[in-house]
């Protein structure tokens, strides 16, 4: 029994060694962002009134602007009104609707484009009958027939506003080596529910700090699927959309700099979108994203590795962003492995290896935190009160480790699945939140697979919550409030998913 205690005290030490060295690179980011902000959001205001200065409207180039849709009828309409909306000059503004949609949403973008073309639009209809590459194929068969020089692309939940193109063309016009330019993402519903704000405040930390830290010092920028514009030229030096990840757009930036182009982040350019209101659209946003990253990083991890010309750090940061998500197979793990080492030999810790765990786990668990913080104190004057919010962040980033994680096992497996997009509500999931009152109906609901994830998440809960009660009991209160932490996150999540699983059955139930 000795020699099993050890063993699995081993193991939890090296995934709280792993969580921490996680956790310091926040901090990592937090100081990179830190000392250049100023003088980059300034560098991005004088670039902009450069262009105005040196450029007129004749300067500017064809741009078309992509919208790839499946199946998205309560968010369609909204997306292509706000992209005709733009303000860019006549004739050089393209739009392709890429609608690969099986249900009414087709009949429906059909109805829109013929009416916007009659209005004088530059827009088209692509559909296919087959979603061959699914979201990277369809962008891929229009950038075939764009007439367009750049490419902007909108995900269905986005907004974009009128001066989107205004804010980031400029910037490709002026320097030829620059592949594409990402924008920041906001937040159309961030305060419907408890569930919709910590998702916000997450985003943001990615946002306002990693991607301006990546961006400002040179390191391996991703695009994020939306909000932003490719050089077509770039697009197809770099090999084209590939879809053999799920993270299509993250495999794409990776190779795009890999052939030499520059990326550029713009932290003050906003374009507004949807956060998921549902935990089973959010867990299979979630997956996507853990499956492709861990995807992206077996493919290009190696040539990243094998580069003479790229430096140490700029190689640590690339495995620390592309293996991101690893940190929740750790977590999970270390739930699982607490009540053995409790039940085995809890009473037998030194108290000096407790000291040396809790400081690796306050490391692990305050320094997303402090990255969270510093990126509503960039980005918001109400910022303050977002530590309020935190505890809901943590616990559900908590919960999300067994969806996520299985997400990882089946990138490290090769277990191929098909892309499958995150439903939105459209204007529903902004009126109210469901504690006062229910959302008017939207054109349509769209149910997520079933899956029985959320027995394992209950599961976990009681465990930690078990392995909790047998921390107090040994009279040893160091690191139990993290071990709390687990137990109210599995379980949050795991009723959670029962919760809106019940709750979309009988929306279904009252549409049908």
């Amino acid at each position: 029994m000795e020699t099993l205690f050890i063993i699995i005290l081993i193991l939890y030490v090296a995934a709280a060694v792993v969580m921490a060295i996680y956790g310091i690179n926040c901090y990592v980011m937090v100081i990179l962002c830190a000392r250049r902000q100023r003088r980059e959001r300034r560098r991005d205001h004088e670039d902009l009134e450069r262009f105005h200065r040196e450029f007129t409207t004749d300067d500017l180039p064809v741009v078309t602007t992509q919208l790839p849709l499946f199946n998205e009828a309560n968010v369609a309409e909204r997306l292509i009104r706000a992209v005709c909306a733009f303000r860019y000059p006549d004739g050089k503004h393209e739009i392709q609707v890429l609608d690969d949609s099986t249900d009414r949403t087709l009949e429906m973008t059909r109805a829109l484009v013929a009416e916007l073309r009659i209005a004088g639009h530059d827009i088209h209809l692509l559909h296919r009958t087959d979603r061959t590459g699914y979201k990277a194929g369809a962008l891929e068969a229009g950038q075939q027939v764009a007439r367009g020089e750049f490419l902007a692309v909108f995900d269905a939940d986005f907004v974009p506003p009128a001066d989107f193109l205004a804010n980031t063309i400029p910037f490709l016009v002026m320097d030829p080596k620059l592949g594409f330019v990402q924008t920041r993402w906001g937040h159309r519903n961030r305060d419907y529910s408890l569930l919709t704000l910590a998702q916000s405040i997450g985003i943001d930390g990615h946002f306002a700090v990693e991607q301006s830290a990546r961006s400002w010092n040179g390191l391996f920028l991703n695009f994020n699927g939306t909000a932003g514009i490719w050089r077509k030229e770039t697009i197809r030096d770099a090999g084209g959309w590939e879809s053999d990840t799920l993270t299509e757009d993250l495999d794409l930036s990776y190779r795009a700099q890999l052939a030499g182009w520059i990326p550029r982040y713009l932290v003050d350019v906003v374009t507004p979108a949807e956060v998921p209101t549902d935990i089973n659209a959010l867990k299979t946003q979630q997956h996507r994203w853990a499956k492709g990253s861990i995807e992206t990083a077996m493919k290009l991890l190696p040539q990243v590795m094998a580069r003479q010309d790229i430096g140490i750090f700029k190689k640590v940061q690339a495995f620390l962003h592309l293996t991101h998500y690893m940190i929740h197979p750790v977590m999970l793990a270390m739930a699982l492995l607490v009540l053995p080492l409790l039940l085995l030999g809890g009473a037998l810790v030194r108290r000096d290896l407790l000291v040396g765990l809790l400081c690796a786990m306050l490391i692990s668990m305050l320094a997303p935190n402090a990255l969270y913080l510093f990126a509503q104190k960039l980005t918001r004057k109400d910022w303050k009160r977002t530590f309020f919010y935190l505890p809901a962040l943590m616990v559900l980033g908590v919960g999300l480790a067994v969806n996520n994680s299985r997400a990882v096992l089946e990138a490290l497996l090769g277990h191929r699945s098909g892309f499958v997009r995150t439903p939105k509500l459209g204007d529903a999931a902004e009126v109210a939140p469901p504690e006062s009152s229910e959302p008017r109906p939207p054109i349509a609901w769209y149910r997520e697979s079933r899956d029985y994830l959320f027995l394992i998440e209950l599961f976990l809960g009681a465990w930690s919550f078990i392995a909790f009660l047998i921390y107090l009991s040994l009279t040893r209160f160091i690191v139990g409030p993290l071990i709390l932490i687990n137990a109210v996150g599995y379980t949050w999540v795991g009723l959670l998913t029962l919760f809106h699983e019940r709750r979309m059955r009988l929306r279904l139930r009252a549409a049908a």
